[in-house]
């Protein structure tokens, strides 16, 4: 429920990896919200109203009425609403310019490198109306090194930039599919520990279960594939 002093704010979301952080955020922050949501596979996200907030129409995003001033304000792309959100509640990104930069290293080689290779590793693996070898190779290649990097920044830490923040955050929803990735956790002692680790919390438990009966498997959903898969620019 929401307080009485403080509106909810507004998730625009489906339940995805990306769509997972914000949830995940939301819930370890303790905030008010409401969930919208934006059905991917039927092609919701090119709404007007939605690109109004996500010019980019890709979840998630959020409107906040109780925004800087007061004011609302909505804010699209991931990165951008941990950022926000940690910024608004002094939770889960340090203050320290140092510690800082350390969660902002993770966050933004989430959202540059593992996220996009992950992504497009679930692709041509599961995806692609044929198997192009090369390209499944490619990207199963791309996460293994990645894992390997998390991996080795986990050994001798619990998280990834010191205390749990918006960087585990943002990479645990990609990292719990390891399995649809072609990965062998079992390579990555310190990974495995992290991902067990990050998944105990109530509040990831939490933000992770949000709407997600309405997850489906795109891989037999010709039709979701046309609306994500084929659009050109508009």
């Amino acid at each position: 429920m929401a307080d009485a002093q403080q509106q909810p704010i507004e998730l625009l979301y489906w339940p995805t990896p990306n769509g997972w952080k914000v949830s995940i955020m939301l819930e370890e922050c303790g905030l008010p919200y409401e969930i919208k949501l934006v059905n991917i596979g039927k092609g919701d996200q090119f709404a007007p109203d939605f690109l109004a907030v996500s010019p980019n129409n890709k979840i998630p995003a959020i409107i906040d009425p109780n925004g800087p001033g007061g004011t609302p304000i909505s804010v699209f792309e991931s990165g951008a609403i941990l950022q926000y959100l940690g910024r608004k509640t002094g939770k889960f990104y340090p203050t320290d310019e140092r510690q800082r930069v350390e969660v902002e290293e993770w966050l933004y080689w989430q959202v540059s490198g593992l996220g996009p290779m992950a992504g497009q590793a679930h692709h041509f693996r599961l995806y692609a109306p044929e198997k192009i070898p090369y390209a499944v190779s490619r990207y199963t290649n791309e996460v293994h090194r990645l894992y390997g990097v998390m991996n080795k920044r986990l050994e001798d830490r619990e998280f990834l930039a010191g205390d749990f923040s918006i960087a585990d955050i943002a990479c645990i929803g990609w990292a719990k599919l390891w399995e649809r990735q072609g990965q062998d956790i079992a390579e990555f002692p310190h990974l495995g520990r992290w991902i067990e680790t990050v998944k105990a919390r109530p509040g990831v438990q939490r933000g992770l279960a949000v709407n997600a009966e309405q997850k489906t498997d795109l891989s037999k959903d010709k039709a979701a594939q046309s609306v994500l898969f084929g659009q050109r620019a508009r």
